[in-house]
Order: structure tokens, then sequence, then C-alpha cells
């Protein structure tokens, strides 16, 4: 057993901080003044089936949260804290946010319940001025301390359990009551609403399991008290509606059920139990809201999902969030200001109903995704199956969609709202996040389906570049080029290189990859230890090839200083790992100028001139210089060198139905020039970058040649066989 300390003395036990709060604002309002008016619009048998549906979604809930809740440490939050640690906070927060308005505005329906009651025994008084003055006190007991609101509900749980005790002793016919005289009305006519408007008004009844499951951070043992404190409280709270309908259905008619909402008090042995059940019942109910509300705020506070977050994170020497429960008092209050100018108790139900919902369908979505996902980590001392969360998510969103549709697809485009507005503010992922975990299964099962359909390389092709380098440097030279051309399907693989006295040549790598990333490119970054360059390159392509994602661009530099024995080592070992070859010249990088104009040589086509879905080596050439031109907005222009114009009609001809077959540009031009092919070069305009077709067994010396040769950058590209610009 752990030694209690100070801290823990400032906690609340199972019973006080989760049982309690529970029941009470399970049975409150909605009890007293409402329950009657559900049978006598619905019947016992449609009262019976709006009782057990709800309870469908809150157990399967309950069940969902007590299972993730032993599996890991719940903090601040509750629901909050929940779906954050396995959605990510911008989720969370999605979701939060909506949660604490609808126990913010939930203060305001308590308040206007215990209004109601009131008005019973003193219907005289302004119900403004009783709603007001009663919303006073509620804050004032729960700003004084939280383990003074605590401390209150003890004595009412004991006045609601004795006002039950006198609905029992009405039952039967004694000290001149009358017993239960009335022959139930099975199915309802719905005369004041239909099914889903009564069972969206009953709804909030159940929603108490939230104001337990928010104070898990003011727990002393939140993965014990949870589970057992909502458990055992949804439990007892379900027998006592399903008797209380039966005894309503017996002790008066559907027309006294809907017209009296008090009705209990006029039908109890003691009608003064029920008078004072119904006052401290909703007296509770709005202390529980105004105590769970505040540690919500609290938590987006402390993960800076709110404005003016280090204002609200701030607590109290005794422990409270002040400054949240301030929020949360106005909240409620301007809720409760705007039902008393007419909107009314049954409005607020429906709003606190709808919000409620997305929670539960969330929570539930939580505890199926950890479920289906199936890691060692998931391993919750209480197991539920995984139908349990899937009923709880379905029913919860189908419910929301036949109380009120518009209001759903409102609450859920909030919701959408929200997590865009999150999602562009990089919140910092937590470490229990189990998003990465969900795609890597995902992928998994993408894999593995992938491995057993045939293979679609043209139709799927994306590039994906490995990039050799001794020294970070290079890269560096290169990263605009590089962002264009993978941006923003493609990935970059860089390969460090190092032998023992150069590895401080690769410092930064790291953070050069992460800015691909940052770039929306897939990136990642290895570093090898290797005398030997191209061995060290041959090394990774071999252990590369075979894996999902494999590299099938060798990216490569041409400088007048390189060793064109080494390129020529890379661009033969490489040639069997079907791997197309990205040669670019860096003489003149600095030339490519506004990048806006790209030239890519075509090689004769003659004698046949047919179009196949593979074009020898021009398919990678043309796919790369589109994606260039997308991400430059350039446009391509595609030249060939004939030796006479009738050989240029058919190029032409043939040029034409490439760039209509390849779907290019309509910006796309051709230019066929009847000269020999150095001459040719001299003869066109100047691009900011020339594209040329490398051969299988190409002469380097000749490739470094025609470099120096041409107005601007350029790169020689071979491809791998796997490309088709016509797919």
């Amino acid at each position: 057993m752990g030694i209690m300390t100070k801290e823990d003395n400032k906690k609340f036990g199972m019973f006080a901080g989760v049982f309690t709060p529970t029941v009470l604002t399970i049975l409150g309002a909605i009890m007293y003044l409402r329950t009657g008016w559900v049978v006598g619009n619905a019947g016992l048998g449609g009262a019976i089936t709006i009782i057990l549906l709800a309870h469908v979604i809150t157990v399967s809930t309950g069940l969902a949260v007590s299972s993730v809740v032993t599996n890991t440490r719940v903090g601040a939050g509750g629901a909050f804290a929940i779906i954050s640690q396995s959605l990510g906070l911008e989720v969370g927060g999605s979701v939060g946010i909506p949660l604490f308005l609808a126990q913010g505005i939930s203060i305001a329906l308590y308040v206007l319940a215990f209004t109601e009651s009131w008005l019973r025994i003193y219907p005289t008084h302004i119900e403004a001025i009783v709603a007001i003055l009663s919303f006073i006190a509620v804050f004032g007991i729960v700003y004084i301390s939280a383990q003074f609101a605590s401390k209150t509900q003890f004595i009412i749980l004991g006045i609601v359990g004795f006002s039950l005790f006198s609905v029992f002793l009405a039952s039967f016919p004694i000290a001149g009551n009358a017993g239960l005289t009335e022959t139930p009305v099975i199915w309802g006519e719905f005369a004041d609403g239909s099914f889903w408007d009564t069972f969206a008004v009953f709804f909030p009844a159940v929603t108490g399991i939230m104001v337990g499951i928010s104070m898990s951070g003011s727990l002393r043992d939140a993965r014990k008290d949870i589970p057992i404190g909502t458990m055992s409280a949804i439990g007892l709270t379900l027998l006592v509606y399903l008797a209380l309908a039966y005894w309503l259905s017996r002790i008066a008619s559907p027309e006294e059920l809907l017209n009296n909402t008090t009705l209990m008090v006029d039908k109890a042995f003691w009608n003064w139990a029920i008078l004072a059940g119904m006052l401290g019942a909703t007296f509770s109910s709005a202390l529980g809201s105004l105590v769970a509300a505040p540690r919500v705020m609290q938590a987006l506070a402390l993960h800076e999902i709110i404005p003016f977050s280090s204002f609200f994170a701030k607590e109290s020497a005794d422990g409270e969030p002040r400054q949240a429960m301030f929020f949360a008092g106005g909240t409620g209050f301007v809720a409760l200001l705007v039902a008393l100018l007419g909107g009314g108790l049954d409005s607020i139900a429906g709003v606190i109903t709808m919000f409620f919902l997305i929670t539960y369908s969330m929570l539930n979505v939580v505890v199926l995704i950890e479920q289906v996902l199936d890691t060692v980590s998931f391993r919750p001392t209480f197991s539920v199956s995984r139908v349990v969360p899937l009923i709880g998510a379905l029913s919860s969103t189908f419910v929301m969609f036949l109380i009120n549709s518009v209001f759903s697809l409102i609450a859920i485009i909030l919701v959408f709202a929200l997590y865009a507005y999150l999602t562009r503010r990089h919140l910092a992922s937590l470490e229990s996040d189990v998003r990465s975990g969900l795609f890597e299964s995902m992928a998994e099962w993408a894999v593995k389906r992938t491995r057993r359909m045939p293979s679609a390389q043209e139709r799927t092709w994306k590039p994906v570049v490995l990039v050799p380098i001794r020294s970070v440097n290079t890269l560096s030279g290169s990263y605009r080029f590089l962002r264009a051309m993978t941006y923003p399907k493609g990935t970059v693989r860089t390969l460090g290189i190092y032998t023992n006295d150069n590895q401080e040549k690769l410092k930064g790598l790291e953070m050069l990859t992460k800015a691909f990333v940052d770039d929306g490119i897939y990136a990642n970054a290895t570093i090898l230890e290797e005398d030997d360059f191209v061995n060290g390159v041959r090394m990774t392509t071999q252990i590369l090839r075979n894996t999902f994602f494999r590299p099938n661009i060798l990216f490569l530099h041409l400088r007048p200083e390189s060793d064109l024995k080494e390129l020529q080592d890379l661009i033969d070992k490489t040639a069997a790992y079907q791997m197309g070859i990205a040669l670019l010249d860096r003489h003149h990088l600095v030339e490519l100028g506004r990048e806006q104009i790209i030239h890519v040589w075509v090689s004769n086509q003659g004698p046949n001139w047919e179009h196949d879905l593979h074009q020898s080596n021009l398919d990678l050439a043309i796919l790369l210089a589109y994606q260039l031109a997308e991400n430059w907005n350039a446009t391509i222009t595609l030249n060939m060198s004939v030796p006479d114009e009738e050989t240029a009609e058919k190029a032409r001809e043939f040029l034409a139905q490439l760039i209509s077959l390849a779907r290019l540009p309509k910006e796309t031009n051709f230019s066929v020039l009847t000269f020999p092919f150095n001459e040719a070069i001299n003869q066109t305009p100047h691009a900011d970058l020339t594209v040329f077709g490398l051969s299988k067994e190409p002469d380097l010396k000749f490739v470094q040649k025609l470099s120096q040769q041409v107005k601007g950058s350029c790169i020689f590209i071979r491809g791998s066989g796997e490309e088709s610009v016509l797919a």
C-alpha cells in the first residue's frame, strides 16, 4: 500500500469523486421533472425503450472508458485526456472544447431545474430572480472549495435516497394513499413531440458519467476509481429509472403525466421528501457540472489549446482552477439568461445532448482503435469485446442524426473546424499518442494487400530519390532542385557516407532532411561508415531494393572536378537494381535562373515513329520535366535533332502526338531542328534547365563536355524501365 501524501489528501476517492457526483447528476433534474413527461408521451413501453437505448450508449461508453483507463494513466480533463492520449491533442481539443461548453451549459440546465422545483413550493416567486440567486449560491459553494461542494453532496445523496423511499411507499394503499391504480399505456401517442424529440429531452439524464470522468485529474487512483465508480453508478441508476417509469405509469394517467411536471410531488408518500430531493438533486447536479467543467478547461489550457492558456491553466494555493471556474461560470450564466429569455429547459437539454453524443462517440472510437491496433502496450486490466465500443460509436452517431440531423451536422462541422484550426497550430505530440501506430498498421495492411496484387508501377509511379553524399554542402546546394523534383508525393532518401576522418562534413544532415519534411515531402536520412563510396551506395541500394517505396532514382552530381570513374561505377553497378539515374550538372547550377523554361531533348525515333507504353529512354526525362514544371510553373519544350526536312515532318507529327498522349500541359511546345545534334544545341534558345537522355553505357567524358556546351543548367536522365509517360 502506498504512502498517502498531502497532495493525495486534496484529491477525491472513488465514492466522493466518481460515484456520488455521477449518481446525483443522473438522478437529477430529468428524473424528477421530465421522467413523468417521458412516460406520459411515450407510454411505459416507449419510456423503457428510451431508457434502455440511452443506457446502451452510456453503458458501452462507460465500459469502453473503464477499459482504456485501466491501461494508461489518465491525466486531467477526463474525456479530453483519454482522446488526446490516443488520437493527439488536435482531436482531443476539437472534442474537448465542445465538451467544456456542454458542461458549462449543463450548469444552466440544472439551475433551471432547481428553479422549477423551487417554484413548485413558492409559486409566487419570480423565476428569473430565483434562478440567478440559485446560480450565485452554486458558484459560491464551488468557489469556496470543491471539497466543500463534495461534502454537501453526501447529504444530498441521502435526501435523494429518502425521496425515492417515499416514492416506494406510495406504491401501497396505506395512510389514505391510493397506491398503484392506473393501467399502464404500453405505447404512447407522442402528442407532445416525436420519439426522438422525447429521447433528446431524456438523454441528458444519463450524461452524468461525464462528471465523474472529468474529475480524472483530481482522483487519487483514476485507473481504479473511474471504472468502479462509473459502472456501479450506471447500474444503480438504470434500475432506478426502470422502476420509476413503471411506478409513474401505474400512479397517474398519461394526461396527468404530460401536464404536470412536478407530479411526483403530488403522488409520493411524503410530498416534502420529493421536494427536498428535487431541490437537492438539481442543486447537486449544478455543483457537479461547475466542479467538472473548469477542470476540462484547465486541461485544455495546460496543453495551450485555447486562447490565454497560461491564464486559464493556473491554480489557486488550494489547488482550485479559479480562472477556469470563472469562465465556466460565465458560460453557464449566459446560457441561463438565454433560457430565461425564452429558450427553456427542454431546448437546453437538446443542445447538451448533441455535444455529449459527439464526446461519447469519440471515446468509443478511441477504444476501438486501440483494440484494432492490438499493440503489446494495450493490455487493460479490464477488457471488453470490440463489439462494445463499436455499438457505442455507431449508436451515438446514429442517434445524433435521428434527433436533429441539421444540428448534428452543424456540431460535426464545428468539431472538424476546430480540428483544422488546431492542426494548423502544430501542437505538441503526446508520448502516448497512437496515431503513428494507427497509420503504421494501415500501411502494413496496405503493403500486405499490395504484395498480393500484380505490379502496376507505371500507373503508380512517383519519384523516390536516393541521394548519396559525402558532404552536407552537396545536398544543401541541390535542396531547391530536389524539392521541385519530388513535391508533393515523392520521397527523398539521403545517404551520408563517411570515413573516420570526414564525419564532420555530414553534420546537419538530419536537420536538412527534416526541412524536406517541413516542406511536405516525406524524407529520411541514413548515415553509413564506409571507405568505398561506390560500395556504400551499392550496399544501400541492395538492402532497399525489396522494401516498400524503394528508391527508383539515383541522384548524382556532375562537376568539373568529378571523379568520372567513380560516377561510371555508380551508374553501371546500380543498373541491375532497376533504378533510374538523374545526373545533375552543378557547373551551371546558379543559372537555374527564373525556373520558367525547361527543354527536353528527344532522341530520333525513326524509322518507326511509334508511340509505345515505354518510350525508350524518354519516359523518366519527360516525367521529371513535368514534375519540375508543375512546381516551378514553367513551360516545357520538346526538342529533336533530325538530318533532313522529310524526317522533320515525321518528327513534328510524333512530338505533337506525344504531347497529347502524355497529357502534358497545353502550353508545352516542340521544336524540330535539321542540324546535327551538337549544332542543334547551339541553335536553341536559352533554357533554365535542359534535360538530356543518358544511354545505358554512357560516355561520361562526352556528357561532361556536353554540359559545358549548354547555356545553363542541365540534367542527364536514364530511366529504369518501370516508368511510362503514356500510362
